[in-house]
């Protein structure tokens, strides 16, 4: 018996309840069946002074937030386990209560699984699964990536496939060693990959997790905005990424749901720049391309404006074109139509719009046309990861999809991208923006821009001593 100290304090989600966690168990049940049991690796801990997270998957499962965990669903009797580590009490005296194999009863109380386990338990509870009287059961888990942070699965297997190429590293991924492992310890198993079981699940969002989204967006879409407001010439693109994160943290985030896309003039050109080292320029467009990390799910929202706070005649031309083919997107976004439905309706929408404009030269006049015919405009699902799992192209759209509308054109010419991003909500008899509230018609920008920034009340270390 351990003694009660003050770090007995468990912490543990509120955001889902026991009968959440149930449901997609069971889902994962009726997918592999009775002949057949899933593993589920929790995520490893992590060194130094870095702040565990949970792997997406797993805390989808379970809501747990203990390193080196793992879960087993025994099709065969519909029995679910978690495998914990043992209490670590020098750990918590640092850290505070962590959930493990000794907490038993309340994990169960909380999580709604069957059983709780020790570690060193599960090699002999996966032979008790069936491996003494052949034929074994089918043994499911997940073959791609593990999301344990701001990270998506595509930039999960990018960088893999760079980490492969370095002949002086090609380690292995920790899902091929488990996989590995397993083949070596009980090979009478036959794996089976269970991330698309996963993936399916978690493209169709619950309430509880649209919630939980909106409220995402909804600060994303604060720290927007208060970039907006702090910016002026002169400010550096660091500077609204500061700015943006204060709104992060303040309204409860962990942290960013990726890292922050800040680019003003060409630098925006680069749809993926993270380096936020330049000063804005008056006459310059700058791009923000950001979202929190916030209990587990994130969003995906950009907006374009320009830094002197007024677009000039050219860059309204383009701005507006940008808007309205977001607007003739949304307009035919509701279930039982597929994304070649939706970008084919709203592209014969803006073949008309672009009848009677003028745009700045023939640069740009290329780039819009050409922008008709792009098919990237309608993106990826939005949720646990900023490109989530999950497919929404080629399939009939169905409530409770999330993800991103995003039109987007780009003037090589002038090394000159333009485009806004929102975050959507399949409902029953349509769609809902969840990002409608940020400003995105041009007076709305402009207006906003005028307004008094978080910059401007506090200057940078450098500035405040030249004063």
């Amino acid at each position: 018996m351990f003694p009660v100290i003050a770090q007995d304090k468990h912490h543990y989600q509120s955001d889902f309840s026991i009968e959440d966690f149930a449901e997609r168990r069971t889902t994962i049940f009726e997918a592999i069946g009775n002949k057949a049991i899933a593993v589920i690796q929790g995520a490893s801990g992590v060194s130094g002074f870095s702040i565990f997270r949970q792997s997406n998957t797993f805390y989808y499962l379970t809501g747990l937030e203990t390193d080196h965990a793992y879960l087993l669903l025994n099709g065969r009797n519909r029995q679910t386990t978690l495998y914990l580590p043992h209490r670590d009490e020098g750990r918590e005296k640092g850290q505070g209560k962590i959930l493990s194999a000794e907490d038993g009863g309340l994990v169960k109380e909380l999580t709604g699984v069957d059983r709780v386990r020790a570690i060193e338990f599960l090699s002999s509870d996966l032979i008790s699964t069936g491996l003494i009287r052949p034929p074994a059961p089918l043994l499911y888990t997940p073959l791609s990536p593990a999301e344990t942070g701001n990270d998506s699965r595509d930039e999960l297997l990018y960088g893999q496939a760079r980490a492969s190429s370095d002949p002086w590293d090609g380690q292995e991924t920790r899902e091929a060693l488990f996989v590995q492992k397993l083949k070596e310890r009980v090979p009478q198993f036959e794996i089976r990959d269970l991330s698309p079981t996963l993936d399916s699940m978690r493209l169709i969002k619950s309430p509880a997790e649209i919630k939980l989204i909106r409220q995402a967006t909804k600060i994303a879409g604060e720290g927007i905005i208060e970039a907006m407001r702090s910016t002026e010439p002169g400010v550096y693109e660091y500077q609204l990424d500061a700015a943006a994160k204060y709104i992060f943290h303040l309204n409860g985030a962990r942290g960013d749901g990726y890292a922050s896309i800040i680019g003003g003039g060409t630098n925006a050109f680069m749809g993926h720049y993270f380096h936020k080292t330049d000063v804005l320029n008056d006459g310059d467009l700058v791009l923000m391309d950001y979202a929190p990390d916030y209990k587990y799910y994130t969003s995906d929202v950009t907006r374009i404006w320009p830094v002197n706070g007024k677009f000039d005649k050219a860059q309204t031309a383009l701005y507006n074109y940008i808007v309205a083919y977001r607007d003739a997107l949304f307009k035919y976004i509701k279930p039982g139509v597929t994304s070649n439905e939706v970008l084919d309706k709203a592209a014969a929408d803006m073949e008309k719009y672009l009848v009677g404009k003028t745009f700045g030269n023939a640069a740009h006049l290329k780039a819009v046309q050409e922008g008709i015919k792009f098919r990237g405009h309608f993106q990826h699902p939005v949720g646990m990861a900023v490109h989530d799992v999950g497919q929404v192209h080629g399939v009939k759209l169905r409530p409770g999809m999330v993800f991103t509308i995003d039109p987007m054109i780009w003037i090589p010419e002038e090394r000159l991208y333009v485009r806004i991003e929102d975050v959507v909500v399949v409902t029953e008899t349509g769609a809902e923006n969840l990002s409608a509230f940020v400003p995105s018609l041009l007076k709305d920008v402009e207006q906003t821009i005028q307004e008094t920034g978080l910059t401007e009340y506090r200057k940078p270390i450098s500035q405040e001593s030249e004063k």
